[in-house]
């Protein structure tokens, strides 16, 4: 049995591919099918209509594929790296060559290592535990937690915060200068492909080149990017990439940290477990003594979630095979449908840090005057069937930016204690994809404008954080 043999066994076949989808009606079909889409839900004002989707940043809906591929192989699920069996044979070669096929996906460099992990947030904690002593990290304020946060806990680092930049060349002209000015010693640099706020492209291949200068290593965040856009490593010359398989599509709890192997080989293993060790003894005097491997396995203890790994792969062989190119260009038509919809309602203000015209992924963030955001996201929940986010979206710093909030106002994830028409310090955040219809971003500005002409047609109120319906 080969690495090919096994994937020709549960993944779907070319044909079915192109018949997924669908045709060249760049407006209207959604390219790529995903689960959820014949999802009908309850309206507070009686019936029932079908669920719209526009949470995508947070978690994308599975594709039907993805889903398809897993089913067709979870039958054969075999432990990894661990039996002599035909199927722990074949679960192992599945596993592998999932590695080899996110390789591929992201244009690794011939000596990279595609670590599984669980998460973006898992990814970059994993690549906080492994940095040299006395690294500096280098990281603006505008990041998402999972970015911004796990570099204060890593040992003798270093944290360097940067203000928000007001332009893709302030960005990397902030960039420069702090690194021109950082002692010698280890550097890591850590950025956003496309923020998960505002949806706007970073300049990632100039702000890798600017710490390349320095001697400074990048990593790159593609949670919100790689759904997106086409990510290639070696193009972009950044050091390391992370992101995760439930925005790319996948149904599991799995990620992938990406890039060079030093840093990672020279660290402690991220967890001490089963199948990150080459050996362990125990010593006349009592002590084990560990020998660890110096590959991917150092920091991939523990059974590894096989199934989520092949989710990825299938998700990333589905969006390759659909053409990044035409998945591009429909997203941008459905995004200036969304911006102009948008834009010819005076109560809404979009969020953006470069200003309206900057390039952005299928995310748009905004408020609506006299609108409590987590009110409105209610609304269009209960009312209209549409799935939106609201809050801080896991970016409290660049919120507050965004919104011109003072030091000290208040401000949360969900709701927070106040009226559905108080001000908040929080916003509304639209996000769609391959799998999303035309017709949901068109219901969505039609709800839009109705809840602003004419307000809510039922009451709320904040009940353990969240802004719901009142019953009865």
């Amino acid at each position: 049995m080969t690495v090919t043999t096994t994937f020709s066994a549960f993944s779907a076949s070319s044909a079915a591919a192109a018949a997924v989808s669908g045709g060249s009606d760049v407006e209207l079909r959604a390219p790529l099918a995903v689960l959820g889409g014949d999802v009908r839900v309850p309206l507070v004002t009686g019936g029932e209509v079908a669920y719209a989707a526009l949470d995508y940043a947070a978690s994308a809906p599975a594709l039907r594929r993805v889903w398809d591929d897993v089913a067709a192989y979870a039958p054969y699920y075999g432990s990894v790296h661990r039996g002599a069996g035909y199927l722990s044979q074949l679960s192992t070669d599945l596993f592998e060559q999932s590695r080899a096929t996110v390789a591929g996906f992201l244009g690794c460099r011939p000596d990279d290592q595609v670590l599984f992990t669980r998460s973006t947030t898992d990814s970059l904690n994993l690549l906080a535990a492994a940095l040299p002593a006395g690294t500096r990290v280098f990281v603006f304020e505008t990041e998402h937690h999972a970015a911004l946060l796990p570099w204060q806990r890593a040992e003798d680092a270093e944290v360097v915060c940067l203000a928000a930049p007001r332009t893709p060349e302030q960005a990397v002209a902030a960039l420069d200068v702090a690194l021109h000015g950082a002692p010698k010693g280890p550097k890591l640099v850590c950025v956003t492909g496309a923020s998960n706020v505002t949806g706007e492209l970073w300049p990632v291949r100039e702000l890798a080149a600017a710490a390349h200068r320095h001697g400074a290593r990048i990593v790159l965040d593609a949670a919100q990017l790689a759904p997106h856009h086409p990510v290639d490593v070696a193009d972009l010359d950044v050091d390391w990439v992370a992101f995760s398989g439930h925005k790319l599509y996948a149904p599991f709890g799995s990620g992938v940290l990406a890039g060079r192997p030093d840093w990672l080989r020279d660290a402690e293993p991220y967890l001490a477990g089963g199948g990150a060790t080459r050996t362990v003894t125990r010593g006349a005097d009592g002590r084990v003594d560990v020998q660890w491997h110096e590959g991917v396995a150092r920091h991939e203890a523990g059974s590894p979630n096989v199934i989520g790994a092949y989710a990825i792969a299938s998700a990333c062989r589905a969006l390759t095979e659909a053409g990044f190119d035409r998945l591009v260009e429909r997203e941008q038509a459905l995004l200036a449908r969304l911006t102009e919809g948008l834009a010819a309602i005076p109560q809404v203000r979009v969020l953006s840090l470069f200003g309206p015209d900057a390039p952005r992924v299928g995310v748009v963030s905004f408020v609506v005057d006299g609108w409590n955001s987590s009110h409105f996201a209610a609304a269009l929940s209960a009312e209209h069937g549409i799935g939106v986010r609201d809050g801080l979206f896991c970016a409290h710093p660049l919120v507050r930016v965004l919104l011109d909030s003072a030091p000290g106002e208040p401000g949360e994830c969900g709701a927070p204690d106040a009226e559905p028409g108080e001000r908040s310090l929080n916003a509304v955040r639209v996000s769609f994809g391959a799998g999303t219809p035309a017709e949901h971003v068109d219901r969505f500005l039609a709800a839009a404008r109705s809840l602003v002409a004419d307000g809510a047609a039922w009451r709320y109120h904040t009940e353990e954080g969240r802004c719901v319906p009142v019953k009865g």
